[in-house]
């Protein structure tokens, strides 16, 4: 698949100079021209990493990325003409990935692309993993129980996956909702529905298997 990049620039030349190349490089880019549209970019599509400028005609790129480091870890590389120590400093701190200063050569923000992509890629998951009685096959996209297959739906088993890559380690509503469904944005109800579904037919099982337990105040874990 091609890697969807938010291009976040108020300079149309610089734009679409940059969405020319990238797009010739092997990447989707959607284009947004302030700050409003890209946060619209970032909360709304499913987007693999963000080119962040900070001089921004309706706000700070910074404030921008601030409220996005509140909910996701979505990679950035943060753009700017600014060449003042302080601002890269500021970028970085608040959670960028990279900097690039302007001006700089299309070739260069390629190179910086793959190179944040390739760091935040997730390290690559066991074949099976097995928690206590349950069984799930990363695969096959299944779950099961002393042999006793688990009816799930692919949020369900999506969920179930995320909870049994770390048995006992607490998932955020927030967490949750950016993995599985790509936008922490949606309503946390969502989470409970299907938490609530997983439970029950965890509990269903005629063999004792793991159960999701409800930290309250902050997520779920699954418990051996």
């Amino acid at each position: 698949m091609r890697p969807h990049l938010a291009l976040i620039e108020d300079e149309p030349d610089f734009a679409l100079m940059c969405r020319s190349y990238l797009e010739r490089e092997g990447f989707t880019v959607t284009w947004a021209m302030d700050a409003r549209a890209g946060k619209s970019v970032l909360y709304e599509s499913r987007v693999d990493l963000a080119v962040l400028d900070l001089g921004l005609p309706d706000g700070s790129g910074l404030e921008l990325l601030r409220a996005l480091r509140s909910t996701s870890r979505l990679p950035v590389i943060v753009v700017t003409g600014r060449g003042a120590e302080a601002d890269r400093v500021a970028g970085l701190e608040i959670g960028a990935d990279d900097y690039l200063v302007k001006p700089f050569s299309q070739r260069e923000l390629v190179a910086r692309i793959r190179a944040v992509l390739r760091r935040s890629q997730p390290p690559e998951m066991p074949a099976v993993l097995q928690i206590g009685s349950l069984r799930i096959d990363t695969a096959a996209r299944q779950a099961s129980a002393d042999g006793v297959l688990l009816t799930l739906r692919p949020k369900e088993y999506a969920l179930l996956e995320m909870l049994g890559e770390a048995p006992g380690r607490v998932f955020s509503t927030e967490q949750v909702l950016e993995r599985i469904w790509g936008a922490s944005w949606q309503q946390p109800a969502t989470v409970i529905e299907h938490v609530y579904r997983l439970r029950g037919k965890l509990a269903a099982l005629p063999t004792p298997a793991p159960r999701i337990t409800t930290v309250r105040g902050y997520g779920y874990r699954l418990d051996p």
